[in-house]
């Protein structure tokens, strides 16, 4: 994604992934001038496809060392809260990821940020670990706006809920997206599909006898941790570290590497390198791009960042 010639503003995009967050704030005028990642995996597609190589550890990175920007964009690691996961929040490593974020923004005070975790965030610990999120935010001097939103919601056949936190260093005006356009499983299904991605014949005959009523057509069957299935004319949440055959197209073969980053709204002329097993993990840990998309219009509008053109048009009228 190209950096634009005269941004309107910048951002950082902190646990980027393959750079899902970026681009609707890139397509909105935006430059982003720090990036951090520290899966190799994830680091050298998001070279390809944004021209940057993402720093690494975010523990090992001092916040004074990190371009000043006005907003700061954060999907931090959600399998300590996730329901999929052991639940462990903040005794699990993962989860103390957080207070790095809260480092950062207490040292370059952005005018605004964006984070996205499981919708099990807000009643993890019976709610206790959002409110001393909440908290911490709330001390820095942040308004903070939260919500629930599915993917489904927003274009995409994916079943993906999601926690996003919006907060601005000023009191502004906000109100989260209402999603409320339509999903077409078939729109993002390859027509033929190599021979690879076929299960095998034990493995749908299993699931054509496990289904008692007629499946939608086309459907992702899917079989959860207990190993109950079910047929839908959409995907479950894509997850990280799921089994191959935990979601298949129709009873019969594993979506492709195309058809998961379409699932989660990227572009077809986004570059796909490595093996089929770091793409899952990848699209499972990406967010919903379509998405961070609405969710970027409504935090533009309220940060009251317009370019120097626009701002003579209204000067003019």
């Amino acid at each position: 994604m190209p950096t634009p010639t005269r941004p309107k503003f910048k951002f950082i995009e902190l646990f980027a992934g393959i750079g899902g967050m970026r681009i609707p704030f890139n397509e909105m005028g935006g430059e982003c001038v720090f990036s951090s990642e520290i899966d190799p995996a994830c680091q050298k597609i998001y070279e390809l496809n944004h021209g940057m190589k993402p720093a690494g550890d975010i523990t090992n990175i001092a916040p004074e060392s990190i371009p000043d920007h006005d907003i700061l964009l954060a999907g931090f690691p959600c399998q300590a809260f996730s329901i999929i996961g052991l639940q462990n929040g903040f005794a699990d490593s993962r989860g103390v990821l957080f207070f790095y974020i809260e480092r950062i923004l207490r040292e370059k005070r952005p005018a605004g940020f964006l984070l996205e975790n499981v919708k099990r965030l807000r009643s993890h610990d019976n709610g206790r670990t959002f409110a001393i999120i909440q908290k911490k935010l709330i001390d820095l001097g942040y308004h903070i706006h939260s919500s629930v939103l599915n993917s489904l919601d927003f274009g995409l056949p994916q079943k993906r809920e999601r926690t996003y936190i919006v907060g601005f260093r000023e009191n502004t005006s906000f109100n989260f997206p209402t999603g409320d356009k339509t999903y077409q499983l078939a729109s993002i299904l390859e027509k033929q599909t190599e021979r690879r991605y076929h299960a095998s014949a034990h493995i749908i005959k299993r699931r054509q006898e496990a289904i008692k009523t007629q499946p939608p057509r086309p459907g992702i069957w899917h079989e959860n941790k207990s190993g109950n299935i079910s047929a839908l004319p959409y995907s479950c949440a894509l997850r990280a570290n799921a089994s191959h055959n935990y979601l298949l197209v129709n009873g019969e073969r594993r979506l492709t590497e195309r058809e998961m980053l379409r699932l989660q709204g990227f572009p077809e002329d986004f570059k796909i390198i490595g093996s089929y097993s770091q793409i899952r993990k990848q699209a499972g840990n990406a967010v919903s791009v379509p998405v961070i998309q609405a969710i970027a219009e409504n935090m533009i509008s309220a940060l009251k960042i317009v370019s120097q053109s626009e701002k003579k048009q209204e000067i003019a009228v």
